[in-house]
């Protein structure tokens, strides 16, 4: 637009037109608003007016935001990526989807009253879906881009693993695009200065957080810059990065269920911000679901992309609210974070430390579906009827015979059976009760008669019978030895 108004001066001067008509093609709106703000007068010499009107389009070319910036956000599976771009543009629920989403935010600049978006390109976690950042970030559009890498804090044991593995694909897309190498070592310098040159928040603050600082640093005159520390940008990727922690409200779970205690959060921060210091990034704890640090996330974003004044300090003293700019952080400071460690040293490795706790194996029952009720009521009335027996009468397992069975089976004792003991006991007992019985029928002591000793009515067996039978076992179950049990005559035994 700048060389378009121009060129439109440089032909109405040419015309020497002092007061151009409205019906004029060669007044565009840029240089119609620049020489409404002006009184000229038909006096005034060609040239300083020609000069003065190329310098306000100019400036009003100079102040318009810049399209094209763009933002790409990579993180694990479930870390929250989308659900935290899509509170950056206003949006509470928003549907997440595959391979590489497209989101946006708006950015309004109150000095000139203008209004971009800026592109927010949210990859998916798994790693399959990387080649997508060709779509996001290209050789056309990588100085104009910043990246994010998400981490979720109600995991903390995945955090350093997740920010080298991003951290990581972001480096070899870089290395795909193949950069002149002069362009990437302006990239490398920029970022270098732009960490050197960070000052605290304190100085100029009469300006609006919404309005543009036009005139940047890069105008500004040769000031000194302190060197950078060893492990300061060790690991520059030539694009501004942004590690967020996101959900850095389950700190409290954290503590009543894992037993975290300060030291440990202090740990993980400390492991955290050097990652941070190594590739000049900048550190923000996050809460979607408490809106926390949401608007410095914004405002620090438009400010490292459109050059928005910032004037906010660095956090160090929330557990759950950290925010540390780049170009804050130094290895002095994070030493501070030591000075709080009582079981755990420095030295530790952070998988030691930070244990993944162990998974409850959860058993996944199988699903039980219930048949329709007229199926089922005909299978039970098909294992009824087959449960009958011919007769009519259900059959009955007789458990008890089959136990009583099993324990009148003989048992093996020492090598010899337990039949001629059991023969000998018995002749023994009716020895004794036929010998106690009186004429009468009825036992010596007058008690109650007992079973065996009185033959009942009906019965077939007698006592002699009974005692003959318990003779014949115990010849059999030793035949060398005499019998010396006399068989009484039947008529004996029915008279007693």
């Amino acid at each position: 637009m700048s060389l378009r108004a121009t060129e439109s001066l440089s032909a109405l001067h040419s015309r020497k037109v002092s007061n151009p008509s409205l019906s004029d093609p060669l007044l565009t709106l840029p240089v119609y608003r620049a020489m409404a703000n002006m009184v000229v007068s038909t006096s005034l010499h060609p040239l300083l007016y020609t000069s003065s009107i190329l310098s306000e389009v100019s400036a009003h070319s100079r102040s318009k935001l810049p399209s094209g910036k763009s933002v790409l956000v990579l993180g694990d599976v479930g870390c929250g990526k989308t659900t935290l771009v899509a509170r950056l543009q206003g949006v509470e629920e928003y549907l997440k989807g595959r391979g590489l989403e497209y989101l946006y935010f708006n950015v309004h600049d109150d000095d000139i009253d203008d209004d971009t978006r800026c592109n927010a390109w949210v990859l998916d976690g798994d790693l399959y879906h990387k080649g997508l950042q060709k779509f996001a970030v290209n050789r056309d559009n990588v100085s104009d881009s910043a990246a994010l890498l998400v981490v979720d804090m109600s995991r903390p044991w995945t955090a350093m693993d997740s920010l080298q593995k991003w951290a990581g694909v972001l480096r070899e897309h870089i290395d795909r695009l193949r950069l002149p190498p002069e362009s990437m070592r302006d990239m490398e310098r920029k970022l270098v200065r732009q960490f050197q040159e960070y000052m605290e928040p304190g100085g100029d603050l009469s300006s609006s957080p919404q309005r543009r600082n036009i005139t940047t640093s890069d105008t500004d005159g040769e000031s000194v810059l302190l060197p950078l520390g060893e492990s300061t940008l060790t690991h520059n990727l030539g694009v501004p990065l942004i590690v967020v922690c996101t959900k850095c409200d389950a700190v409290s779970s954290l503590e009543k269920e894992q037993d975290y205690r300060d030291e440990h959060f202090d740990f993980i921060q400390s492991h955290i911000r050097r990652f941070c210091l190594q590739y000049g990034a900048t550190l923000l704890y996050t809460s979607v679901k408490e809106n926390k640090n949401l608007d410095i996330l914004y405002k620090y974003l438009v400010h490292r992309l459109y050059g928005f004044p910032f004037s906010i300090a660095a956090q160090v003293v929330e557990k759950d609210a950290v925010f540390i700019p780049a170009g804050w952080e130094n290895e002095k400071k994070i030493a501070i974070l030591h000075e709080n460690f009582q079981t755990i040293k420095v030295e530790d490795n952070f998988e030691d430390v930070i244990v993944k706790p162990p998974v409850r194996k959860f058993v996944h029952e199988k699903e039980i579906l219930a048949e329709d009720d007229q199926v089922f009521l005909t299978k039970l009335q098909v294992t009824d009827t087959s449960s009958r027996a011919p007769g009519g009468s259900p059959r009955t397992t007789n458990r008890s015979a089959a136990t009583n069975a099993g324990s009148a089976m003989p048992m093996q004792t020492g090598g010899q059976t337990s039949e001629g003991v059991l023969a000998n006991f018995f002749n023994s007992l009716l020895t004794k009760k036929a010998g106690s019985t009186v004429p009468g029928g009825s036992p010596a002591g007058g008690g109650v008669s007992t079973p065996g000793t009185v033959r009942k009515s009906g019965s077939k067996l007698g006592l002699t019978d009974v005692q003959a039978e318990l003779d014949r076992i115990s010849s059999k179950s030793d035949p060398d030895a005499p019998s010396t049990t006399s068989v009484a005559p039947p008529g004996d035994t029915e008279e007693s």
